[in-house]
């Protein structure tokens, strides 16, 4: 049995809150980062980023 099933934003946005509760603020916000993409309402989207405010990794995010 698979330890994370990513079939939507909430799966995204649950793994993401595991992973912070475990202290690992980047990989919960590259998982956030992935659920506020899944998600169509912008300020839906904005409130998931907003809640984890660790800075972004993602390549396509850099100069």
């Amino acid at each position: 049995m698979p330890l994370f099933c990513f079939n939507t934003a909430a799966d995204y946005l649950e793994a993401a809150r595991q992973m912070a509760d475990t202290g690992r603020p980047t990989l919960a916000r590259l998982l956030a980062e992935e659920a506020a993409e899944r998600t169509p309402d912008p300020a839906e989207a904005a409130r998931i980023l907003h809640e984890f405010p660790a800075p972004s990794l993602r390549q396509e995010n850099q100069p």
